[in-house]
């Protein structure tokens, strides 16, 4: 892969920049501040883009730090390269908010999806951290030779034991063990032993709740107590106007001094008896033949009482009449007769004054009970008949008392039954209502046990989990640990070769090669001994630093397109004879585009000096 040109419409300080490139060794130069780390890491951001960290990251971070200074809108450009025989043009927009990117293969003429495969070919299959560890290459980042040992022999390390640069063994084993006793914190070891308990309570409270006294039956127990309700109020109103008209007909009875229909008959027999009375004294009032008889007995009684007192007193009478009996016995015969006369007599005007006299009790009983009952004192039969329709209607109405008041006595039986099967309905929803609550309370403990039992699942899950993520990370402690023992026969052999390789070229024949023993300690190999790299001088660290970045570069793209070599200000540390030796070994040993970020002329004239062809790009 190699890049043909790019444009920015704004990134950072740059503002509508154009800028091409050539095949083999390209030197962009510009004063400090002239924008070459800006066009150094829009080429980076074109390939992998920019994206911003968050809080207070976001301050300080790439995103922020290249936000166009002028017209923050115009934060895009694109980039040509050209990979596999084909130019493809990627352009970007890196704002936040609205976020493009977009690939056009110009030797197709179309536009083509940027999948991960595509994106994985245009960038040679590196990473964005292998990118930023071989072929984009800045000088050393310490500031003393002590540092640089430091950060080399890490880097050396990190490739030995895994390939990459992104490693720092030292302080990934430190990482891995904070990471060990933090999820070993987060355990929960009772976690199973409580699961296992909660699901054996919430199998008892479901086999308890599935009972049938935990029924519902409330609703049906409000139904049958609405009813029972509905009729006793029927059976009140029923009841209510039955007492209202059994009072009232009682009233009436009572009024007219009655009770029942025994007392109403009664009185009805006791009218007819004293109308038949009084009938019969005024038929024998109005006879005249009980006078006659009196008379007649008065005037027989004196005519004998005469008799007799002749016969006793008047001798001479006796004397001229010839009696057949003696005239003491004559007399006495006819006073006998004359008293039998007055006693029948006196009978039958007695017999006269007791008919009058019950004729007029009689009639006035009559005239009061008419007058009670007809409003008429009149007596008659017609009166008579009257009153007995009138009794015949309070006969009906005690009837209707006494059925009013038997259908009282059986609707009251009737209120007093249904009013205990309200209460005991009652009791049945109170008893209902209590066993509901307490079936709510199973419910709310099985739903809070449930609740309980699935955090402890998914403690379980994450105890699992946490597990697995410690198990892995033992075995990454053993494989790193098994490989920095067998460094040997890990990467570190082929890196060691690699470098070796180069770092001839690169140290102009001062050093031929490197080795770098199960410690990790890098040594310089010269005809005589090995020597440290602690002992070598800060250029030469760089020089090493260089070697094994390009040898890394050399083995992760072994077999593939290989992406630009990018410098950018990495030979600051180097002399006039080690920036020279540098130049004309890159420019012969790397054959693929190679573009150098300097603030200093001399790279330029080094490479005029020697006949070295390149593209001077000035900004």
């Amino acid at each position: 892969m190699k890049i043909i040109s790019l444009h920015i419409d704004g990134f950072g300080k740059l503002r509508d920049q154009d800028m091409e490139f050539q095949d083999g060794l390209n030197i962009v130069y510009g004063k400090n501040e002239a924008g070459k780390s800006t066009i150094h890491t829009f080429i980076k951001g074109m390939l992998f883009g920019i994206d911003r960290q968050r809080g207070r990251a976001a301050r300080n971070d790439t995103y922020s730090k290249y936000v166009p200074w002028q017209n923050s809108g115009t934060y895009e450009g694109w980039m040509r390269l050209e990979s596999e025989g084909q130019i493809y043009r990627i352009q970007r927009r890196f704002q936040k908010n609205n976020k493009e990117l977009t690939i056009i293969n110009e030797t197709l003429g179309k536009e083509e999806t940027p999948t991960k495969a595509l994106l994985d070919q245009l960038r040679c299959g590196l990473s964005e951290t292998v990118y930023e560890n071989t072929i984009s290459i800045g000088q050393l980042k310490c500031a003393t030779e002590g540092g640089m040992v430091s950060e080399l022999r890490n880097y050396i390390a990190n490739l030995n034991t895994s390939g990459s640069m992104a490693l720092n063994i030292t302080k990934a084993t430190e990482y891995l063990k904070s990471q060990r006793k933090e999820l070993e914190k987060q355990l929960v070891p009772e976690a199973a032993r409580s699961y296992t308990a909660l699901l054996g309570e919430i199998r008892k409270i479901e086999q308890e709740i599935s009972s049938p006294q935990y029924a519902n039956q409330l609703p049906e127990y409000r139904v049958k107590k609405s009813q029972v309700k509905q009729q006793l109020e029927s059976r009140q109103k029923e009841k209510e106007g039955l007492l209202e008209k059994a009072a009232k007909g009682r009233q009436i009875l009572e009024g007219s001094q009655f009770t029942d229909q025994e007392s109403v008959q009664s009185y009805v027999n006791e009218t007819k008896q004293l109308y038949r009375e009084y009938e019969n004294a005024a038929q024998t009032c109005a006879r005249k033949s009980p006078v006659m008889c009196a008379v007649l007995m008065f005037l027989l009684a004196a005519l004998s009482g005469t008799g007799a007192v002749l016969l006793l007193f008047a001798p001479q009478l006796i004397n001229s009449l010839s009696l057949p009996v003696p005239a003491p016995a004559a007399a006495g015969a006819l006073g006998t007769a004359a008293v039998i006369a007055f006693v029948i007599a006196i009978a039958a005007l007695n017999k006269r004054v007791s008919y009058k006299k019950k004729l007029d009790t009689s009639a006035r009983l009559l005239q009061e009970i008419f007058a009670r009952h007809l409003g008429d004192s009149s007596i008659s039969d017609k009166a008579m008949n009257n009153l007995e329709a009138r009794m015949t209607e309070f006969l009906r109405l005690s009837k209707a008392v006494t059925q009013s008041e038997d259908t009282l006595a059986k609707i009251t039986g009737e209120i007093q039954t249904l009013q205990a099967s309200q209460e005991l309905f009652g009791e049945e929803m109170e008893q209902q209502q209590r066993i509901q609550w307490e079936l709510e309370k199973k419910l709310e403990y099985l739903a809070d046990c449930k609740n309980r039992a699935d955090s402890l699942r998914k403690v379980q899950t994450e105890n699992q989990r946490i597990q697995e993520e410690l198990d892995a990370i033992d075995l990454a402690q053993d494989t790193m640990t098994a490989l920095s023992t067998t460094i040997r026969d890990s990467f570190g052999l082929y890196l060691n070769k690699a470098a070796s390789e180069l770092i001839g070229g690169i140290t102009g024949g001062i050093y031929t090669s490197m080795s770098i023993d199960e410690n990790l300690d890098v040594f310089m190999n010269t005809p005589g001994k090995l020597v440290s790299i602690d002992q070598v001088s800060s250029g030469t660290m760089d020089q090493i630093y260089l070697a094994v970045r390009l040898a890394a570069a050399r083995l992760v793209q072994d077999g593939r397109d290989r992406m630009p070599l990018i410098f950018d200000d990495s030979f600051v540390l180097y002399d006039e004879d080690r920036l020279k030796t540098a130049l004309k070994w890159l420019a012969k040993t790397y054959d693929n585009q190679i573009i150098i970020f300097t603030c200093h002329q001399r790279e330029a004239q080094l490479l005029t000096a020697n006949q070295v062809k390149y593209n001077l790009i000035a900004i």
